[in-house]
């Protein structure tokens, strides 16, 4: 078996690769280039599933970066466990393929207990202090003292946050780079989400984002160096394209308006009761799962997303069936935004009844996706003494909120999850070898369910 690297720069797409990639650039000239079909939807956790498996969320599950768990009355978001994916998987395919194999994951999403030889992603602790430490979690097990010991611990606050920036994916290139030393496996699949989180924050057309490229670009080429030297094919790939976006579509405030969902008061707070609510949604980028507890409620529910001018397209049972998302974990309805909107997971009407959660820095209790993370409340006059004081009472001991994060959706400048309508701002390929690609698919594109066939022909 021929070994392969593969790299998921995040956000990347075709327009992207010139004088701010000269890395990429030179990879793609040497060998092919094209772009991937945008899939519903285009949100990390079910991209990567059908690249490294070849199947739609229909037939892996996974709807989305969360859904609602029907059985306990919960939405869930960022769950890692590799036990969630139903389909097989390209580490387990390489053993039947060739038991003497190996394999890595280097941070890409379902990593826990993933069959691959090697893994690493992000795992803070939480002690019961209230404090978030910053950790990983490997395998085998030895290899976070390993990690830690080497390169320090993972940049938590780097990675998702406010102060995201460039210093995560450098440690994700440098811990794939060890991880290549130590084991050479022969398919290795690297996540570096950098670019992702610029863009979402500002928005594709910001003018800093030449400089993130070229931060990019510059931890792409440590590790296209180091497969070029060490016998390795590579892919650079990404999983979707980001929209400039405007708007904002609170659809959980519409279904509350309408008495559909509802909520439980705790200490003057508000919090979405989704097992007592006839109608809510998982609020995910640019796609929202709407789960319909009263189905006689079923075509008023669709009459009113078709009003919401943010809304593209309403999926129901037979347009589930056409995307590929007719899975039991999908909602009764699924709604897509118009490019330049995205939904908010809000279902408050008044922001002095919002959770203690909403102002912070907190993706597993949220029932949605919060990109507002990315931002400090500007209302706060000097938010690094606030973020000083915060942190010497959680060192003195004493709980306290890191309510930093604004709730105003108008800070959010890119999104993504809709489909692109145009390729070269959509999702990208890219091959050290020529022959990674057909003529066709050069010229027309690859469909994402295609990119673990091109994959497995590569290694082959």
């Amino acid at each position: 078996m021929k070994k392969l690297l593969l790299l998921n720069i995040v956000g990347l797409s075709p327009k992207h690769i010139g004088a701010h990639t000269p890395n990429l650039k030179k990879l793609a000239d040497k060998g092919c280039q094209s772009f991937i079909h945008s899939m519903l939807p285009a949100v990390t956790c079910s991209v990567q599933t059908t690249y490294f498996t070849g199947e739609t969320p229909a037939q892996h599950g996974i709807v989305g970066n969360g859904w609602y768990f029907r059985d306990q009355a919960e939405v869930r978001l960022w769950h890692q466990s590799n036990h969630l994916i139903q389909a097989e998987q390209i580490w387990t395919n390489l053993k039947k393929l060739d038991t003497s194999a190996s394999s890595a994951n280097i941070f890409c999403w379902y990593n826990m207990y993933c069959p691959a030889d090697t893994a690493v992603t992000v795992r803070p602790m939480y002690p019961s202090d209230g404090r978030k430490i910053p950790d990983i979690y490997t395998a085998p097990k030895s290899l976070r003292a390993k990690l830690n010991s080497k390169l320090g611990a993972f940049p938590l606050f780097n990675f998702w946050g406010p102060k995201s920036n460039i210093k995560s994916s450098e440690w994700i290139t440098d811990s794939a780079v060890y991880c290549l030393e130590q084991n050479k496996p022969n398919f290795a699949a690297v996540y570096l989400p950098h670019l992702d989180y610029a863009l979402q924050k500002v928005g594709p057309e910001h003018p800093s984002i030449a400089d993130e490229l070229k931060a990019i670009d510059k931890q792409a080429g440590k590790l296209i160096r180091y497969a070029q030297k060490n016998n390795y094919q590579l892919v650079a790939l990404s999983e979707y394209g980001i929209h400039s976006v405007s708007r904002t579509c609170h659809i959980n405030r519409l279904f509350r308006k309408k008495g559909w969902l509802s909520i439980r008061e705790e200490l003057g707070l508000e919090l979405l009761d989704a097992g007592a609510s006839k109608v809510f949604a998982v609020a995910d980028h640019q796609v929202a799962h709407i789960y319909i507890k009263d189905e006689s409620l079923r075509l008023e529910v669709r009459e009113l997303l078709a009003q919401q001018d943010e809304i593209d397209l309403i999926l129901g049972e037979e347009e589930k069936i056409a995307q590929g998302l007719n899975h039991a974990r999908s909602g009764e309805l699924i709604a897509v935004c118009k490019t330049d909107a995205w939904f908010s997971y809000y279902y408050w009407l008044d922001d002095n009844k919002a959770p203690d959660f909403a102002r912070c820095v907190d993706i597993h209790r949220k029932p949605g996706y919060d990109p507002v993370e990315l931002f400090i409340d500007p209302a706060i006059k000097f938010p690094l003494l606030k973020v000083v004081k915060k942190l010497i009472q959680k060192k003195l001991g004493f709980r306290t909120l890191m309510d930093l994060i604004p709730l105003d959706t108008s800070l959010v400048k890119g999104s993504h999850g809709a489909v692109s309508s145009k390729p070269e701002e959509g999702a990208i390929f890219i091959s050290s070898e020529a022959g990674a690609l057909t003529e066709e698919q050069k010229a027309a594109g690859i469909s994402a369910t295609h990119v673990y066939a091109s994959l497995l022909r590569l290694l082959r």
